[in-house]
């Protein structure tokens, strides 16, 4: 399955680049005075390979899956909380939902990898799609202690997602917004960004969920005990992710990869979202055209990340939840500066004279 996406996965439409410019020019504006809204709208022009890009309904995929590392302690949460908050996605409670719903997405809940067996009379709220139950195994093992998962199991993860996103741009959606729930995920982060970046685990590592700063240096440590016992190949992005990753950024990845096959815009989210993002690059470069920033959060990594994928996130609200809720947050502005292409008047129709020399 994973073979069929990337052989389908093409470069963006580069040369609608130049015609919606021109578009753009001609609306009743001065030349570039939207600014970054009218990058925008070119960027999801090449994406989609429309002049009018088209963005709507977006779709929003939640991962979750458990990580065995949460037995060193290196969150806020027990690792029960994961299983407790799917509940409550599935029964539109958390902050994904209220969001989601703001902006009309069709959310899906996808068990990937979570410890415990999840009920399968789960039933969505609204417009919600409920729980899809398609789980690799029952968390990750403690990369610790051994590696979090065989590689075999870390394919059969992005395949998960993969499914995901064909799924959702069958059902219509036209953009997607990637996240993801699980305890302890910003450690197996912050080790998985240390290898593909090379840089310091000190600098890529925050307080996730919370924990005291006292705790911090501990969380640290762990990892680099980790990468050092587990030696994953940089160079080798499946090798990092059997070694130290979770199953919902590997299907997360997927999810980019599967999404980018069918051109359809990627809204990233925060830190954990990016770390998938950049592996997905990392197994086929063309997905980066396809990525669309939504926001910075406050995790030290993830400007680490960011600048790995020379990303310019659209907001910066301080955020650190997750779950999808800060690139659900930007998707307002991907439906302005398409609308912008659509509705605006242009100089000539509106009988408005343009600037000299225009």
């Amino acid at each position: 399955m994973l073979a069929d996406p990337l052989a389908r996965l093409q470069s963006t439409d580069r040369d609608i680049a130049g015609r919606v410019a021109d578009h753009l020019d001609q609306l009743t504006k001065p030349p570039g005075s939207l600014g970054r809204l009218e990058s925008l709208a070119i960027t999801l022009a090449t994406i989609t390979g429309e002049e009018l890009p088209r963005i709507t309904p977006p779709g929003v995929l939640v991962f979750a899956a458990d990580h065995g590392v949460a037995a060193e302690g290196v969150s806020a949460f027990p690792q029960a909380v994961t299983a407790q908050m799917v509940g409550n996605f599935v029964a539109g409670g958390a902050a994904i939902n209220v969001f989601a719903r703001q902006i009309g997405a069709r959310l899906e809940v996808i068990d990937v990898g979570v410890a415990s067996e999840l009920s399968r009379d789960s039933a969505a709220r609204g417009g919600e799609s409920g729980l899809v139950h398609d789980k690799v195994r029952r968390g990750t093992a403690n990369f610790a202690e051994q590696d979090a998962m065989q590689r075999s199991e870390a394919v059969q993860a992005i395949e998960v997602g993969i499914r995901a996103a064909e799924r959702a741009v069958a059902a219509g959606c036209r953009c997607l917004i990637v996240g993801e729930m699980g305890i302890a995920n910003t450690t197996a982060s912050s080790a998985m960004l240390a290898v593909l970046t090379g840089e310091p685990v000190a600098d890529l590592t925050g307080q996730g969920t919370g924990i005291p700063e006292s705790r911090l240096a501990h969380k640290q440590a762990v990892i680099e005990r980790a990468i050092e016992a587990r030696a994953p190949d940089p160079q080798d992005p499946l090798d990092i992710l059997s070694k130290l990753g979770g199953l919902e950024i590997a299907a997360m990845a997927g999810a980019y990869l599967g999404g980018a096959s069918r051109r359809v815009p990627l809204l990233v989210d925060g830190f954990i979202a990016t770390v998938a993002a950049l592996l997905a690059c990392r197994i086929d470069p063309k997905v980066r055209d396809y990525l669309v920033f939504g926001h910075r959060s406050r995790e030290p990594g993830h400007v680490h990340a960011l600048t790995a994928l020379g990303g310019d996130p659209l907001l910066e609200l301080g955020l650190r939840l997750g779950e999808g809720t800060g690139a659900a947050l930007a998707f307002p502005l991907l439906e302005a500066a398409t609308r912008m292409l659509a509705d605006m008047a242009t100089f000539a129709s509106a009988g408005v004279a343009g600037s000299e020399g225009a």
